[in-house]
Order: C-alpha cells, then structure tokens, then sequence
C-alpha cells in the first residue's frame, strides 16, 4: 500500500512522501500460497506451508511462517502438529489461541467428513475407508478409546462411535455397553478399535482376551463381531482379521459353546 502526502511551497511542484506497507511483503506472500494452492492443489505446498496458511486464518495480518516452522520442527510431521493438544501448540512462540483455532477446526472438519463419508457403505467394500476414518480419530490421542462401527445384515455401516475412554481391559463395562448400544442399533455385526498411545501395532494380551470375551458375548445374541482393529502412530492398522486372529477366536468360542451348550 502506498500513502501519498502533498506538501505546497508555493508554487513549487508538491513534494510526494511514499512509506512502504511494512505488512506488504507477508500479504504478498501468503496470496502466493492460496495462489499455488488454488492452481496446482494441496501437493504443491509443502507441510509448513500448509500450517502457516492455516495459522493465519486466525490472524491474518500477522507473518506467521517462523511459528509454522517451529511447530513442525518441534513435533516432526504436519499430522502431529495438528494431532498435538491446544495447550502444547500454545507453546510454541506467535502461536495462541487466535491462530491455533483454525488447526483445531480443521481437525474437526477432517474427522466428521471421514465419519459421515463411510454412512451407509458396505465395510467389506470400503474397509479401507473405515481404517482411514479411525486413524484420523483415534491417532495422537493420549489416552486409550475405544470405538465401534455398527453395521447391519448386508454389513453396511449403520454408525459409529466412542463407546468408552481409559484402559482397556475386560474388566471395564465394555462388553455390557457395547451389546447394549448393538442392539439399540440394530447392528448385525460390528467392527471395535481402540488406539494405543504408545504408537505400538502390537496387540497385548488384553487386547486378545478382550476380543474373545466380546466374540462369544456377541454370538449369544447372533451379532457378529468382525475384527479388531488397533491404531498406533502411523498410517497403518493392526487387523485381528487379516492376521488370523479372529478366525482362532471364533474356532475358541465356537468350542467353548459346544461345551455349555
């Protein structure tokens, strides 16, 4: 922006003064990034790129690339910028409750478009959808959580939800919660997952005994339960399924039925 001022002396030519916009160089750069965003798409910006504009949507007069850099430096990757609670980010100098409001919108704006993206579709056909729904809500939690995806008889997904928060164990009310939020749905089969903060893939022995528990309670009131899913800290999940583990389930079950039966 330039500020024009005329001085007379007479009859002199005025005398024009020009100051510089110190704010000039930073607008000018960020509508280079929308402009780069909005001809070549998300991939032609690099992951601080894409956190500096989301940081000035909350303040948009403010330069706020040394703070993009500081966070994906600090937390290593754009997904754990933005998986990384408020009061971490707050942490991080130029960044407060202004700028940070954005990362956490988009969060959200991410996690219900997944969810409502897999209503209705069938989970054999879109399980990698589902995967991908559960990693971006379940990854770069604190604490364990366990979801559940209620399908019906032709396996489409009906719904799904955080059923508990905690450790988890079959000690908890998990198996009377879930078979009661089931049947409340209708739900013929069903798909659980829960996160483990540590990042480890590896199921525990809790893991194993709590899946066996929910298979057999779930095959007394002929609900199905599918698998097992565990989140870490990547891209991938750990499926009692495809590891053949939920096949040993139900042959266990299946056993353990015949005997009290």
């Amino acid at each position: 922006m330039k500020c024009v001022s005329s001085i007379g002396f007479g009859h002199k030519r005025p005398l024009t003064v020009t100051r510089k916009d110190p704010l000039g160089s930073s607008a000018g750069h960020r509508q280079r990034l929308r402009d780069k965003f909005q001809e070549k798409g998300i991939e032609a910006l690099t992951d601080t790129e894409i956190i500096e504009l989301l940081l000035t949507f909350g303040t948009p007069r403010s330069d706020c690339k040394q703070p993009a850099r500081d966070a994906l430096n600090k937390f290593g990757s754009l997904p754990q910028v933005l998986d990384t609670p408020l009061e971490e980010l707050k942490k991080i100098k130029g960044m407060g409750p202004k700028n940070i409001f954005a990362l956490a919108f988009v969060q959200g704006v991410a996690r219900r478009y997944l969810r409502q993206r897999i209503q209705k579709k069938n989970y054999i056909t879109s399980s990698k959808e589902v995967a991908d729904y559960l990693i971006y809500a379940l990854r770069g939690l604190q604490h364990e959580v366990f979801m559940v995806v209620y399908l019906d008889a032709s396996h489409a997904v009906i719904k799904s939800e955080i059923l508990s928060e905690g450790t988890i164990n079959v000690n908890t009310v998990y198996p009377r919660e879930l078979l009661k939020a089931a049947l409340k749905y209708h739900a013929a089969s069903l798909v659980v997952a829960h996160n483990h903060p540590s990042g480890s893939l590896k199921p525990s022995r809790q893991d194993e005994q709590l899946t066996r528990t929910l298979y057999l309670l779930c095959s007394f009131m002929n609900i199905t339960l599918l698998d097992h899913l565990i989140i870490g800290a990547g891209e991938t999940v750990y499926s009692f399924a495809d590891h053949g583990l939920m096949t040993a389930v139900k042959n266990n079950c299946a056993d353990l039925r015949s005997r009290l039966i």
